[in-house]
């Protein structure tokens, strides 16, 4: 059984820097393309326009030597640990996004464009999960 962490795919976004990316993608974040490794394939079967789902992503440009910052990069507010924040500054910067699919392309090139997504140009993908939801009882999970 293979055990590492593998890349599924990666961001295309206009954002080229961390300077000019939104700190939340509810802040006027671009809509951006995620290229899905073909061998992912199969793995795309279920997902449709209109769906919720959580990206889960390497933010591999973040300082991993940050252990604490200003929340929301302003220099008057008190510095806070970076674990109550969600600065991409962290010793383990995994970026958590959830956003809604506005196209699903299965084919030879598959890809997923997502809405405002605060992830840099290049940004790794690790996974993609469905957002969670309550079921009722007659329906099949």
């Amino acid at each position: 059984m293979d055990k590492e962490l593998c890349i599924i795919g990666y961001v295309e976004s206009s954002l080229t820097s961390k300077d000019e990316a939104p700190k939340m993608e509810d802040e006027n974040a671009p809509q951006a393309m995620v290229r899905i490794d073909p061998v992912y394939r199969a793995a795309m079967q279920n997902l449709a326009p209109g769906d919720d789902v959580i990206l889960l992503t390497w933010l591999h440009e973040a300082n991993r030597s940050y252990l604490q910052v200003h929340p929301r990069g302003d220099v008057h507010r008190e510095k806070r640990g970076v674990f109550s924040t969600r600065s991409p500054d962290r010793p383990n910067p995994i970026g958590i996004h959830r956003v809604t699919l506005l196209a699903v392309d299965n084919g030879e090139e598959p890809s997923i464009l997502v809405d405002g997504i605060e992830a840099l140009n290049g940004t790794p993908v690790l996974d993609i999960k469905p957002v969670a939801r309550t079921y009722r009882s007659d329906e099949e999970l």
